[in-house]
């Protein structure tokens, strides 16, 4: 290869998992697959729900849950593919117990998010993308995550945590790595691990009112209104459409 050829940052081909790995999809699994494709007018929209379910039991998008996908869909094995390897929360390798995700775009870098990556990356010894040896760890570099008012923002298994630094991103894995509850800023308190996958795929665990939505930062604006007894203009009467005048 030339010194000039360019190669795609964004090719991730060799990171495909296809071997004939052991798959924990079962009649239930295949029921609750059947289940989701029956919830759309057009089965083939239950598609990206029917991997996070894959992903929740194989731990990852499988060979096995691709084919099952396809034949409960109608679909070509390349169809379900091109959907797995296009949405970056597939996964086609293993991920660990616990997914951590760094984000590093526009405002989290200018606040420390590259920083902060560089140091998750040396304290796992792993770079993004790939899982520590014994399971435990994954780890992402995350492009927006809509939390630009807790800058920079880490996630465990998409759970937030906000305004994060080296020194609390130390804790926060120590805290991990001993199966200590880990409370969230804002969410459920401690971070679902693979048990995520099931909620992404439809299916409710009961949690999603743990713990508060919104955080200071997100409601200062409101409040400010509040104080100041602030409210939002009137909306103005609609007139005629362009239409209506010419016909008129």
């Amino acid at each position: 290869m030339s010194d000039h050829e360019f190669v795609s940052h964004f090719d991730d081909a060799v990171r495909i998992d296809a071997d004939e790995a052991p798959t924990g999809i079962d009649e239930t699994t295949l029921a609750e697959m059947r289940e989701l494709a029956g919830r759309y007018p057009d089965s083939r929209s239950a598609l990206m729900p029917m991997l996070h379910l894959v992903q929740s039991v194989d731990g990852r998008v499988s060979d096995a849950g691709v084919r099952a996908c396809a034949e409960i869909l109608g679909i070509s094995t390349a169809q379900v593919n091109g959907v797995a390897t296009f949405y970056t929360m597939f996964k086609r390798r293993p991920g660990g117990k616990q997914h951590i995700g760094v984000c590093t775009t526009a405002l989290c870098a200018v606040l420390g998010g590259d920083i902060l990556l560089d140091h998750v990356e040396r304290r796992l010894g792993i770079g993004e993308g790939e899982t520590t040896p014994d399971g435990m760890f994954s780890l992402e570099r995350l492009e927006c995550n809509a939390a630009c008012d807790f800058a920079p923002i880490m996630t465990v298994n998409w759970e937030f945590m906000d305004n994060m630094t080296p020194d609390k991103a130390d804790r926060l894995l120590d805290e991990l790595a001993a199966g200590d509850v880990v409370r969230t800023p804002r969410g459920a308190p401690n971070p679902r691990g693979r048990a995520a996958a099931p909620v992404l795929a439809g299916f409710d665990d009961g949690r999603a009112d743990e713990g508060p939505s919104a955080g200071e930062s997100s409601l200062r604006g409101v409040e400010c209104a509040r104080e100041h007894g602030w409210s939002a203009p009137a909306e103005p009467a609609l007139g005629p459409s362009s239409g209506e005048r010419e016909a008129r």
